[in-house]
């Protein structure tokens, strides 16, 4: 009895220790570099810790407390037009625990003191393509619309979609600026679906890439980013989007003529399955902030 007593007493004093702990996050959501940074930072004082010999309880309190607090923003994170991850936790389509092993697969920095030595915190960065891979289920993917009356047009090396003001909202009286999300659809101004994330092959990145205007206007001939030109190539097809559609703001919708620039030819189709579509969002929607206790 007393061997088990021993344990469950030390259990209860770590875990009201842990209760009291006074703990943050904040970090910031970034759709343009695809991740996800966030510091989770303790008060030692409030855990009853002292130093050196604390050092190795305060790193479990913080690594524990790191998946409490940043579970608020991968359930925030936007899937689709009409979902948030905790709203596909509530309709039982994902489930808490596998939205906690996406937590746990950030890669962390060693924990550090801060310069007072009163609080130790640890960083965390996930990427978003890992967690868009993990909605990514299907065995075969869907085939890119065709075309029976296909035009004459060229080789792309990726696809371009500027969106990077505010854009009528289909069906509705009024305007709307475009947000990231990691499934959005693209639509033809005839609400044909051109994109979807059931056309993707390849299911280890993301659908789409966003990035600020910026970077289709920089002084070279392609006028884009060097990070850019390696994603969409030399000769992208850009694309000014015409609308948004979604209960969110996160579907574009493209010109006929411009869609048929891309389903005409079965390279440039590719480009779809691929996922080689870049969307240029503005500055004030690429990034979010967050900070709680």
């Amino acid at each position: 009895m007393k061997k088990l007593l021993v344990p469950l007493l030390i259990f209860f004093a770590a875990s009201g220790a842990f209760a009291e702990a006074k703990m943050g996050i904040s970090g910031s959501v970034e759709w343009d570099t695809m991740l996800i940074n966030a510091s989770v930072s303790l008060d030692l004082a409030s855990a009853g810790i002292k130093l050196p010999s604390g050092r190795t309880q305060g790193e479990s309190i913080l690594k524990t407390g790191y998946l409490r607090l940043i579970r608020p923003g991968i359930l925030e994170l936007q899937v689709d037009s009409s979902s948030t991850i905790g709203d596909l936790i509530s309709m039982g389509e994902f489930s808490l625990f596998e939205a906690d092993e996406l937590a746990l697969k950030a890669q962390s920095l060693p924990p550090a003191f801060s310069p007072d030595m009163k609080n130790i915190s640890a960083s965390y960065t996930m990427t978003i393509d890992g967690i868009s891979s993990a909605f990514l289920r299907h065995r075969n993917s869907y085939p890119v619309m065709r075309t029976l009356n296909p035009v004459s047009t060229a080789q792309y090396t990726g696809i371009i979609i500027i969106a990077s003001e505010s854009l009528p909202i289909h069906g509705m009286k009024g305007s709307a600026l475009p947000i990231p999300c990691l499934f959005p659809k693209i639509w033809d101004s005839e609400m044909n679906l051109i994109y979807e994330r059931n056309m993707l092959e390849v299911k280890d990145s993301a659908m789409v890439r966003y990035t600020s205007v910026q970077n289709i206007f920089q002084r070279n001939p392609s006028g884009l980013s060097q990070e850019l030109r390696e994603f969409a190539g030399d000769r992208p097809l850009r694309i000014f989007a015409r609308g948004v559609f979604g209960v969110n703001p996160t579907d574009l919708i493209i010109d006929r003529s411009d869609a048929l620039l891309i389903i005409s030819s079965e390279e440039n189709r590719r480009l779809l399955a691929e996922g080689k579509v870049a969307i240029i969002l503005n500055d004030s929607v690429l990034k979010r902030k967050f900070s709680w206790d």
